[in-house]
């Protein structure tokens, strides 16, 4: 029988999730789902003064809002640290481990001595050889110890193939006896990270590359436990176009999923962004759905080559990488306009321009707006800014608006209000009829229809630019439209 793909995403919840994080829980997900396997979510909380409830809460909230399920969990590693202390227990009966007494004063005078002879940082192994009176010495003198995995020694190697970088080799003499508990009896995490990877089945190990260098420990870990080694896929890092690592630190939220959330990105398109980073599509493909990422994904497509983030700090209109607003923007203008509903009215919410009419006795009206404006917004926050003229009588001119040389012409202060009179004689509010009323008017003036036009479409969106007039006419609706047309002669007196 075909033994069942498991894999985990195991978050640190010292602060918000991060796009690397993010990335490496998409791609956990893509494989178990690509594979019929199952995704845990295991929350590594161990640190205790750096993790918060706040940051455990904010992690699931947007693992969630990326669409990204588990099949177990989520655990939390600080239940399992008495499983954690069992294996090093047995690893001290089994003789794969040994009680190091050495203080930290005598740690920092052997680094010190091997700076100085230019060797290697490592422990000499001086606890290793002690016998078993010595060691029972030293505890009934109450000496503090820490555990250390007693490396194998000779020529060996450990060697693994990892699915993205191939064949990793570590000599033994390159890796030290390694501390696996502090000597306040704290499980680290080479230790505690393998041993629930064993409780928990995990057969492919997909994590950042800054993992590497734990993996050979993890597997002498994993042998000497007579435990299964996993598969091991380590994904290239995501770096900044300066070639800096992300980082909470450094970026700040700008790399912080609810940073996109929070402007206008749409779930699935910023999981298809993050995809891209660091992953090869099989025909440089860029929009997939669900069902068509999930089929190409593979881990063979992950790439060696670190992926970039571009973190736009000081760019006003894009915040981020272009990509990732173009892909955004695919989904907002092509997407079924049921789908974008949800999000377009919680912006409407955030902006405090929200009717609840719009969700029932004006929710045509509403689907039909969004589907016409939706063609020239890049994110959902636009809904709330752009075009807040559609859904609010209180909307401001945008400045490139008013440096349009048709709204300092000194006729619209006697024309709009002649031509508020004839769109409210109208029988019937129609696109067809607005626009005849409109450019015949221009005729009677002997104007170009485009000045009467340009002035119009500031006056009732406060935009310069947006979809044809004559459609945003019927949508504003006739009363707003005279109303705006007759307020705006105030307007631009002062103007």
């Amino acid at each position: 029988m075909k033994q069942e793909v498991i894999v985990r995403f195991p978050p640190s919840p010292t602060g918000y999730l991060h796009i690397g994080g993010a990335r490496t829980a998409i791609f956990n997900w893509l494989f178990a789902q690509k594979t019929g396997g199952k995704l845990i979510l295991r929350i590594e909380d161990t640190d205790a003064e750096r993790s918060s409830e706040e940051s455990i809460q904010g992690i699931i909230e947007s693992l969630k809002w990326l669409g990204i399920t588990w099949d177990e969990g989520p655990y939390f590693q600080s239940q399992f640290i008495s499983d954690h202390l069992a294996a090093a227990q047995k690893l001290l009966e089994s003789g794969h481990a040994y009680k190091c007494f050495c203080t930290k004063e005598e740690l920092d005078r052997k680094r010190d001595q091997a700076r100085q002879r230019k060797t290697a940082l490592q422990y000499d192994g001086t606890c290793r050889h002690l016998s078993p009176e010595e060691v029972a010495e030293k505890e009934a003198a109450g000496m503090p110890y820490t555990i250390r995995l007693k490396v194998p020694r000779g020529e060996g190697f450990v060697s693994f193939e990892d699915i993205v970088y191939g064949i990793i080799e570590k000599k033994y003499e390159d890796i030290e006896d390694f501390v696996m508990v502090r000597s306040n009896g704290q499980p680290l995490y080479v230790l505690s990270n393998a041993v629930d990877d064993i409780r928990d089945r995990v057969t492919h190990v997909i994590r950042g590359q800054d993992g590497l260098a734990n993996t050979p420990k993890q597997i002498l870990i994993y042998k000497a436990l007579g435990a299964p080694v996993p598969r091991f896929a380590h994904m290239s890092l995501t770096l900044d176009p300066k070639k800096a690592k992300i980082s909470k630190r450094t970026h700040g939220e700008r790399v912080a999923v609810h940073f996109y959330k929070e402007r206008g990105f749409l779930p699935w398109a910023f999981v298809n962004y993050l995809a891209l980073l660091g992953w090869s599509t099989p025909d440089s493909r860029e929009i997939f759905s669900k069902d068509e990422l999930i089929e190409a994904f593979s881990l063979e497509g992950i790439s060696r080559a670190n992926a970039i983030f571009d973190v736009r700090k000081n760019d006003p209109k894009f915040f981020t990488d272009p990509k990732a607003i173009s892909i955004n923007t695919h989904y907002l203008r092509t997407l079924p306009v049921e789908e974008i509903e949800p999000y377009v009215r919680k912006q409407l919410e955030k902006t405090q321009i929200w009717d609840p009419e719009f969700e029932a006795i004006k929710r045509d009206w509403f689907l039909r707006t969004i589907d016409l404006i939706r063609t020239r917004y890049h994110v959902t926050t636009d809904f709330g800014t752009l075009g807040r003229a559609y859904f609010s009588d209180d909307y401001p001119i945008e400045p490139k608006a008013l440096k349009k040389n048709v709204l300092k012409h000194e006729g619209l202060k006697v024309w709009f209000p002649i031509l508020a009179d004839r769109l409210q004689g109208m029988d019937t509010f129609s696109v067809e009829e607005a626009e005849k009323v409109i450019r015949e008017m221009a005729d009677e003036l002997g104007i170009k229809a485009g000045i009467l036009i340009n002035a119009i479409r500031t006056a009732v969106t406060g935009q310069p630019k947006g979809p044809g007039l004559f459609d945003v006419l019927i949508t504003v609706g006739q009363r707003r439209v005279v109303e705006r047309l007759r307020k705006a002669v105030t307007f631009f007196k002062l103007h």
